[in-house]
């Protein structure tokens, strides 16, 4: 082999082996992933992003970020979750901090880069962050009944001539963001299967937020809004407006509500300790009961089972789970 050639070849290892570096480690190989991003894998077909194999790429930090999802104010949530923070931080012996989320795609943005752990993510988003971040949903809110689900309702002001979905023709409608379940997609999907197309036989206007889309409601702002009737009962119950505010024109059978989960890559033992720390929580006696006050208890959830009908409608509405998506979910606030 010649000098030349032999410089050539050099050159070209170096180079290769430079992109290899420079790629995810489960980038580099083919694996079974589905709708993952390419830098994850799901070997077991739960849907989920595996384990990394190579303990060198866990994370351990010494501070946990946890963050719950943005339907409010996330201020209104700090409080109210400080309870079970301390109670994660005894059970894994790590600090625990709050994030601040400010909408759906910051969640999942925070995730992806590392920089959150543990969050609570709403029902639509969290396709988004268990494909685009390695989000891994364990834990959902429960019932006494172990029922975990929240119904989509459309609700109107209490003298508002609205008394069915097809009376909202020709009328301006809150939604709450493109990637929200019971604020866009699940509309979408159901009322156009009952002969009313959103956009095209009634004005859609996006809020940004549940919490902005019943007040507008209540102010008449707007004239009707598909919302989640968790968050509607939370704020009537906080005094936020009176009872009689509100009709509910229109309720779906029920979705799952908010998916707590963590990161794909923190060590299994850590992982262990998280889990651990939900379902040893005294719920009924913390501020969180008070605050939902329909949830008796933490139980463990399966992201491919609990979310086969999310992420059929969301199929159905044409959502990719991609940085583009992600990037137009950002323009966004709210879940």
């Amino acid at each position: 082999m010649n000098t030349v050639w032999r410089w050539f070849v050099r050159v070209m290892l170096i180079g290769f082996g430079a992109i290899a570096v420079a790629l995810p480690a489960s980038a580099q190989t083919s694996c079974q992933r589905g709708d993952l991003d390419a830098r994850y894998c799901d070997e077991d077909g739960d849907l989920v992003a595996d384990q990394p194999k190579d303990p060198k790429t866990w994370q351990d930090p010494a501070t946990l970020i946890f963050s719950y999802t943005p339907v409010e104010d996330p201020s209104v949530y700090e409080n109210v979750f400080a309870d079970f923070m301390a109670h994660l931080s005894k059970v894994t012996g790590k600090r625990v901090r709050w994030y601040p989320a400010e909408s759906y795609a910051a969640q999942v943005e925070a995730m992806r880069s590392g920089r959150l752990h543990i969050a609570g993510v709403a029902t639509g988003p969290t396709p988004y962050a268990v494909n685009l971040a390695g989000f891994v949903p364990i834990i959902a809110m429960a019932r006494a009944d172990g029922s975990i689900g929240y119904k989509l309702a459309l609700i109107t002001y209490r003298d508002s001539p609205i008394k069915s979905v097809q009376d909202l023709k020709g009328k301006r409608v809150a939604h709450v963001a493109p990637s929200s379940n019971s604020g866009d997609l699940a509309p979408r999907a159901l009322f156009k299967a009952m002969g009313i197309e959103p956009g095209k036989d009634y004005e859609v206007l996006y809020s940004g937020k549940h919490d902005n889309s019943i007040m507008g409601v209540v102010n008449k702002d707007y004239d009707a809004a598909p919302i989640a009737n968790t968050v509607m009962e939370r704020m009537q119950a906080r005094g936020m407006f009176k009872p009689d505010a509100l009709r509910i024109v229109y309720e779906s059978a029920p979705f799952p509500r908010t998916a707590f989960g963590v990161a794909h890559d923190l060590p299994p033992d850590l992982k262990a300790k998280i889990k651990e720390a939900f379902l040893t929580f005294d719920f009924k006696k913390s501020k969180l009961a008070t605050e939902f006050k329909d949830v008796e208890r933490f139980a463990e959830v399966s992201y491919r089972d609990a979310w086969r009908d999310v992420r059929t409608i969301q199929q159905a509405s044409g959502v990719r789970y991609n940085q583009e998506s992600l990037s137009k979910l950002g323009k966004k606030k709210g879940k």
